[in-house]
C-alpha cells in the first residue's frame, strides 16, 4: 500500500468518527431541545390554566356586583371559561341556574300591577347562556335546576332545556317559541299567555301545569302527562299529542282544530265549547268527557271510546265515528248530520234532538237507544232497531 492510500484510508477514519461524534451531538441537543418544548408546553398549560382560574374567580366575584352591567359581563365571561375550560363547564352551569333560581323573582306587589314585565338584564343574560349551552356536555346523571324560578315574560325561544327540571316555574308570558322541554319536568308550572309555538314538550310532565291562553300551535307534546292540567283557551291548531296523557285537563274553549290526539288520554277531560274539526283522534280514550257544544266536524274518531260521555249541542256533521263505543253517551240536540258511524256501539245512548241527517247507520250494535225527536231524514242503512225505536215501538 502507498503513503498516499494509507492517508486516504486514515482520513476516511477520522471523518467517520468525527461524523458519528457530531452526529451523537445533534441527537442530544435534539432531545434537549424536545424537553425544553415540553417543560415550555406545560408552563403554557399551567399558565393557561391559572389564567383560566383568574378569569373564574374574577367573573364570580362580579357576579354578586351591585351593577346590572358588571354581573351581566360576569354571566357572559363565565360563559367563556366554560367553553374553554371542560372541567368547569357543568360547575358553572350549576352557577348559573342558582342565580336565576336566587334573584329571578318579581315582587310580588309589582307583579300584579304591571301590564308590562321588565325582565332584568342579567336574567336575561344568564338563561341566554344557560339555553344555548352545548348540551352534549351535560353529565348524564345531572339536570338543570331551575325549581320554582320566577321567570315571567322571558325570552327562551329555540333553547335547549331537554330533561331540565323545571317544577313550579313560573314562566307567563314568556317567549319559547321553539324551546327544546323533551323530557322536562314542568309539573305545577305557570305557563299562561305564553308563546310555545312549534314547542317540544314530547314525554314532558306537565301535571297540574297551567296553560291557560298560551299559543301551543304545531307544538310536539307526543306522550307528554298533562294530568289535570289546564289549557283553557290555549291553541293548539296542528299540535301533536298522539298518545299524551289528558286525564281530567281542562280545555274548555281550547283550540284543537287538526290536532293529532290519536290514542290520547282524555278521561273526564272538559272539551266544551272545544274547537276539534278536522282532529285526529283515532282510538282516543274520551270516557266521561264533556264534549258539549265542541265543533268535531270532519274530525277522525275511529275507534274512540266515548262512552258516558257528553255531546249535547256538539257539532259533529260529516266526522268519522265508525266503530265508536258510544255507551250511555249524552248526544242530545247535537249535529250529527253526515257522520258515518257504521258499526258503531250505541247502547243507552241519548239521541234525542239530534240531527242525524244523511248519517251512516249500517251496522250499528244499538240498545235502548233515545231517539225521541231525531232526525233522521236521509239516514242510510238505518237499522230496524233503531226504525221502530225511532217510532216508539221498541
Amino acid at each position: 500500500m502507498t503513503s498516499a492510500g494509507l492517508f486516504l484510508g486514515l482520513a476516511i477514519i477520522i471523518n467517520a468518527y468525527y461524523g458519528a461524534k457530531r452526529a451523537l451531538i445533534l441527537e442530544k441537543s435534539l432531545l434537549a431541545a424536545n424537553k425544553d418544548n415540553h417543560l415550555n408546553q406545560k408552563n403554557i398549560e399551567l399558565n393557561q390554566q391559572k389564567l383560566l382560574a383568574e378569569r373564574f374567580m374574577s367573573a364570580i366575584t362580579q357576579l354578586g356586583h351591585d351593577n346590572v352591567a358588571t354581573r351581566t359581563g360576569a354571566i357572559y365571561a363565565l360563559e367563556r371559561v366554560a367553553q374553554d375550560s371542560p372541567q368547569e363547564y357543568w360547575t358553572i352551569m350549576e352557577i348559573l341556574t342558582a342565580f336565576v333560581r336566587e334573584n329571578g323573582i318579581i315582587p310580588k306587589a309589582r307583579a300584579s300591577t304591571e301590564t308590562v314585565i321588565k325582565v332584568p338584564t342579567d336574567i336575561q343574560a344568564a338563561l341566554t347562556v344557560i339555553g344555548r349551552r352545548n348540551a352534549n356536555q351535560d353529565p348524564q346523571d345531572k339536570k338543570l335546576d331551575l325549581r320554582n324560578a320566577q321567570l315571567r315574560g322571558v325570552d327562551l325561544s329555540n333553547a335547549n332545556l331537554q330533561q331540565a327540571d323545571l317544577r313550579g316555574v313560573n314562566l307567563c308570558g314568556a317567549c319559547l317559541q321553539g324551546t327544546d322541554f323533551y323530557r322536562a319536568n314542568l309539573d305545577g308550572a305557570q305557563l299562561c299567555q305564553s308563546n310555545l309555538y312549534q314547542v317540544n314538550l314530547q314525554e314532558a310532565s306537565l301535571r297540574g301545569a297551567n296553560l291557560a291562553s298560551s299559543i301551543i300551535n304545531r307544538g310536539l307534546l307526543y306522550g307528554a302527562n298533562l294530568r289535570d292540567a289546564n289549557l283553557c283557551g290555549a291553541s293548539l291548531r296542528g299540535a301533536n299529542l298522539m298518545g299524551a296523557n289528558l286525564y281530567k285537563a281542562n280545555l274548555m274553549g281550547a283550540n284543537l282544530k287538526a290536532a293529532n290526539l290519536g290514542g290520547a288520554k282524555l278521561f273526564l277531560a272538559n272539551l266544551q265549547a272545544a274547537k276539534l274539526d278536522k282532529a285526529k283522534m283515532h282510538e282516543t280514550g274520551l270516557i266521561g268527557a264533556n264534549l258539549q257544544q265542541a265543533n268535531l266536524s270532519g274530525a277522525n274518531l275511529r275507534q274512540a271510546n266515548l262512552n258516558a260521555a257528553k255531546l249535547q249541542q256538539a257539532e259533529v256533521f260529516f266526522a268519522n265515528f265508525s266503530e265508536v263505543s258510544l255507551r250511555e253517551a249524552d248526544l242530545s240536540g247535537a249535529n250529527l248530520m253526515g257522520t258515518d258511524f257504521q258499526k258503531a256501539i250505541l247502547y243507552e245512548t241519548n239521541l234525542s234532538g239530534a240531527n242525524l241527517t244523511a248519517a251512516n247507520l249500517s251496522f250499528t250494535d244499538c240498545y235502548d237507544v233515545n231517539l225521541k225527536g231525531t232526525i233522521l231524514k236521509g239516514a242510510k242503512n238505518l237499522q230496524p232497531q233503531l226504525q221502530k225505536m225511532a217510532m216508539g215501538e221498541y
